[in-house]
């Protein structure tokens, strides 16, 4: 099944697919009215609890996987909610640009999200603390979106939605093994 329809209606307007809604907005997370991408994090941070799904080799695949599907979909989804959003009189925060091929990211992807939780927790620990700030560190990134994350933005075709999230959970890893470690050494300390 494709992941996206080449059905076109009289105006140019291609909606995305069934498979591309259902992926792009991690199983409809990106639906929630409000911070959306909390919620696609907190649905990548629940398939984490499953036993195992923390395995460096079942995640990784995971990992990839997702972002494999996650690139399409969520191009997919971009430019159907541009195409839409630029046919309403109300959207022109969302509108297509000149020269632009797909709309920016829009909320309601949240699959790089989950690929972000995933890459932010990959070889940490499955302890409920480390978890937790973990969490609160990708999130933190996500929002900041350190250089070169906010640059990788402007790939087209689905990869920016994506690259943006992949390098924030990148850095989130790093701060969080910094974090984890730090407080290790401060626990010892008031231990003895």
């Amino acid at each position: 099944m494709p992941l996206s329809e080449p059905i076109t209606n009289d105006d140019g307007y291609r909606p995305a697919s069934f498979l591309s809604r259902v992926v792009a907005t991690a199983l409809f997370t990106g639906y929630v009215p409000w911070a959306s991408g909390t919620f696609g994090t907190l649905v990548g941070l629940l398939v984490l609890l499953i036993p195992g799904a923390e395995q460096p080799l079942v995640l990784g695949a995971l990992i990839l996987l997702a972002t494999a599907l996650g690139v399409p979909a969520a191009a997919a989804v971009a430019r159907a909610e541009g195409n839409r959003l630029t046919r309403t009189a109300a959207a022109t925060k969302m509108a297509l640009q000149p020269g632009q091929h797909s709309a920016p990211d829009p909320s309601i992807v949240v699959i790089d999200e989950v690929v972000g939780i995933w890459i932010s927790l990959f070889l940490i620990p499955k302890t409920l603390p480390a978890y937790l700030l973990g969490f609160i560190v990708f999130r933190a990134m996500d929002i900041v979106k350190p250089q070169p994350a906010r640059a990788l933005e402007r790939f087209p075709n689905g990869w920016g939605i994506m690259l943006d999230d992949i390098v924030a959970g990148l850095y989130a890893n790093i701060t969080l093994r910094v974090l984890l470690w730090g407080i290790g050494i401060l626990l010892t300390a008031l231990a003895s």
